[in-house]
């Protein structure tokens, strides 16, 4: 397939791509070429599970037709077989993505924060972060703000408030998004996250005490799934925006 070159393509390599399968098939995975079509953004690669040769092969198919690339749960053995293929890469460690963005110039749109109870927390909201980022949002940050000092996160609301969409990520008893939802006008995305001690049960108990909330216009996302919430919260911002 031809490559996408300044985020267009002319009308004859635009057929071309219309006419052959909606997948490629890479034998050991199938490529969905279309999923930017339907949903605004280019399939998504999760890492585990995976062999770095795979998912550099995986890579390279988005990215032959595609000018992002996400990849998620990524080591930096994957990132050193990505990089071999394309050079223009980042790495979080933190996060552990992989991501390529070819949009120069590319305006964010504002109004996401993300809220995050604890410095543990952080990989998850990273992960968030960058996934939104990625999608064309611009992401304020709000760290360590758990309601065991409370007042921390009280000097924050002006920030809050002023946000269209707020992710909330916490471990250990989950109390963040509550109390953050019932605090703002904004739709707040929940994430519980594995921290906490052994009753946390792995993020369990933080998973349901946010599905328990009766804060309103709080919804939730499984355990330490930042990716999720990233793009969520993305999806919310831009249909709002346009």
């Amino acid at each position: 397939m031809e490559k996408v070159k300044n985020g267009t393509l002319s009308i004859d390599d635009a057929l071309v791509q219309l006419s052959v399968l909606t997948y490629e098939d890479l034998d050991f995975a199938k490529v969905d070429h279309h999923r930017e079509l339907r949903k605004g953004f280019p399939e998504v690669v999760f890492g585990e599970g995976k062999s770095p040769e795979q998912i550099a092969t995986i890579a390279e198919a988005i990215l032959n037709s595609s000018d992002r690339l996400l990849i998620t749960r990524a080591t930096e053995a994957a990132l050193d077989a990505v990089r071999l293929r394309n050079s223009d890469v980042r790495y979080d460690r933190i996060a552990r993505t992989i991501s390529v963005n070819r949009r120069d110039n590319q305006a964010l749109t504002p109004g996401i924060v993300i809220a995050s109870a604890g410095t543990a927390d952080l990989p998850v909201a990273r992960e968030a972060a960058v996934v939104a980022k990625l999608m064309g949002c611009e992401v304020d940050k709000v760290d360590d703000v758990g309601v065991a000092g409370i007042h921390r996160l009280f000097d924050t609301l002006p920030s809050l408030r002023q946000a269209k969409v707020i992710i909330a990520v916490a471990g250990m008893e989950g109390a963040l998004p509550s109390v953050i939802a019932g605090l703002v006008q904004a739709p707040v995305i929940a994430v519980p996250t594995s921290v906490g001690y052994g009753a946390s049960f792995g993020g369990l108990a933080a998973l349901l005490a946010m599905l328990n909330s009766c804060s309103e216009g709080l919804a939730v996302v499984n355990i330490d799934n930042g990716f999720g919430a990233g793009y969520l919260a993305a999806l919310i911002l831009k249909l709002g925006h346009e």
